[in-house]
């Protein structure tokens, strides 16, 4: 099986709403796969399908080569799901409920998870003895991390599941999240951390309006947006920058020259800019923001993005 997740011309509709619009996606076997897009572009339908909450309108979806629909008993026992608010008991420890969350997916019964469990609430610093009740959002959330973590899965659907942490206790999500990884897992990550996903995912996929957009490897993704070049050089004029290779947005600004240029350009104005004698030369290539901002950009900058984005 090369693929864990595969969705085609995926539907949801409530009632005259569509929440998704014929999704296509694929998450291949051991990615840390980015599933990226505002509130209300139907990552959330998404996750609820794939987890056999919801049925799907139309369309057809596979999990680990099974119907999450049909089979979602079976399936639940194989993955691992962390949302982005989670309700605890609040009668129950944190341990107790890290402890009845790893039971409900067959384990929590042995010394390996014993001694899982305990290195997990060491790394993430979680007091297991305080009643669910007292705990704060970022401890809630610790709670399914460290059940989602103790217990291993064929996949990872987590949705959000860094909301509450504080920078710290996200750096050892990171760094469980690259173990699990590496252990052979899949993961399917919905986050509104940007940066988290540059720096986590093998690949991403851009969602909006109940469809995919944009799916592709950063790399492949960046040759769609453009390359930041500036540059301090005696004599250049904006005409000048302007007739470069694939440049746009040309301007000098306090003896600096800035543009922006075709990724897949940038090689080609290099010898340019030699000839132009530059000094202080920077090229920042476009960032995965970037990118999700060419796509939302529009939505995101007028009062009408409020109602698209809820």
């Amino acid at each position: 099986m090369s693929t864990v997740i595969v969705t085609s011309g995926l539907v949801k509709r409530y009632g005259r709403t569509r929440a998704l619009d014929g999704l296509d996606l694929e998450v291949g076997v051991g990615q840390i796969h980015g599933f990226l897009g505002p509130n209300g572009a139907g990552k959330s339908t998404t996750i609820r399908i794939l987890l056999g909450l919801a049925r799907a309108t139309g369309g057809a979806a596979t999990v680990l080569g099974s119907d999450p629909w049909r089979d979602a008993v079976s399936l639940h026992r194989r993955i691992a799901y962390v949302p982005g608010d989670v309700s605890v008991w609040p009668n129950l420890s944190g341990g107790e409920a890290v402890d009845l969350l790893a039971r409900l997916r067959g384990g929590g019964r042995d010394e390996a998870y014993r001694l899982e469990r305990a290195r997990l609430v060491e790394a993430f610093q979680f007091d297991p003895r305080t009643k669910g009740r007292a705990y704060s959002k970022g401890n809630r959330q610790k709670v399914a991390l460290i059940a989602a973590f103790a217990v291993p899965a064929e996949l990872y659907i987590l949705d959000e599941p860094t909301s509450g942490l504080d920078p710290l206790m996200e750096v050892v999500f990171q760094r469980e999240l690259a173990r699990v990884r590496d252990a052979g897992a899949t993961v399917l990550l919905s986050s509104h951390i940007l940066s988290e996903v540059e720096q986590l995912c093998d690949r991403v996929s851009i969602i909006r309006a109940g469809k995919v957009v944009e799916s592709g490897t950063l790399a492949e993704l960046r040759h769609l947006t453009r390359t930041e070049v500036s540059f301090v050089a005696d004599d250049v004029t904006v005409e000048r920058l302007a007739g470069l290779p694939g440049a746009h947005d040309a301007g000098i600004h306090d003896g600096r020259a800035q543009l922006t240029v075709d990724s897949d350009r940038v090689a080609a104005v290099l010898p340019a800019l030699a000839e132009l004698g530059v000094q202080g030369l920077r090229i920042a290539p476009p960032s995965l923001e970037e990118l999700f901002l060419r796509h939302y950009g529009d939505d995101l900058a007028g009062p009408a993005a409020e109602g698209a984005g809820a």
